[in-house]
């Protein structure tokens, strides 16, 4: 039987050695590029993700900015409305006053003008008896308005000194107009004429009775036909703007002494 060399075999074994050697070695290098490839791929995955990040927190402080402005302007206009609404506070105080002065005012001044039409009233019943139904049905108009709710103290006012400016403007105008007087018992129809305050005269229609009123006795009194009668009719077409104002002449009671 034939024996192999120690040194034979070891040379026999040597590409082995090298062969296996190698393919250890290639294996190692396989798992390194695996390994590597893999930490690659692993930093490239992080960097999407960092990158992802760093889009996400961008817009995050492009919002911040956006909101922190529109804060901004929302603390300016909060401001403003809160100087308004202290502003509508103060004027809210100012009106409660007014209105609670009103309501004072009110509850005198009312009283007040109850007083002012009973006597204007009075004024009306004691004054020269012309336009009587006129008078006393404006008056009786002011008082059904004193209790009318849906009028203003201040219309009220308004209408009772307007019925005041007419009484007086009469002291200072020359009106005719139509009525009756009662003449030898019988009611008959007349012309009136008044000239201020100072006279009220009548003139039947056919011009036969002529009269005027006296303040004095409170009565009518026939006047003297001579001489009144044309002027009486004289100062009816005056009143009447159908002539030129005129000189006339009219029974004027003599003046008294004031006690």
């Amino acid at each position: 039987m034939h024996t192999p060399r120690p040194g034979r075999l070891l040379l026999l074994a040597l590409p082995l050695l090298l062969s296996s050697a190698a393919a250890i070695s290639q294996e190692k290098v396989n798992k390194i590029i695996k390994g590597e490839e893999a930490r690659i791929q692993q930093n490239a995955n992080s960097q999407k993700k960092i990158n992802k990040l760093s889009d996400q927190a961008a817009d995050l402080l492009a919002e911040y900015k956006s909101v922190a402005k529109i804060v901004d302007g929302l603390v300016v206009y909060n401001d403003l409305l809160q100087k308004q609404v202290d502003n509508q506070n103060t004027e809210i105080a100012n009106l409660e006053k007014s209105i609670q002065d009103v309501s004072l005012i009110e509850r005198q001044i009312i009283p007040l003008m109850v007083r002012m039409i009973d006597s204007l009233e009075e004024f009306v019943k004691l004054d020269v008896p012309f336009l009587p139904e006129e008078r006393h049905k404006r008056i009786q108009r002011l008082k059904a308005m004193m209790e009318r709710s849906d009028v203003t103290a201040a219309e009220k006012f308004r209408r009772v000194m307007e019925a005041f400016q007419i009484e007086n403007d009469y002291g200072r105008t020359i009106e005719a107009y139509k009525g009756s007087v009662k003449i030898d018992g019988k009611d008959r129809e007349v012309d009136f004429l008044r000239i201020g305050r100072t006279v009220l005269v009548y003139q039947s229609i056919s011009r036969e009775h002529t009269g005027m009123w006296n303040q004095k006795t409170r009565q009518w009194e026939a006047l003297p036909a001579e001489t009144y009668r044309n002027q009486v009719a004289k100062g009816l077409k005056v009143a009447r703007k159908q002539v030129a104002p005129d000189l006339l002449m009219m029974p004027i009671p003599a003046a008294e002494e004031v006690k």
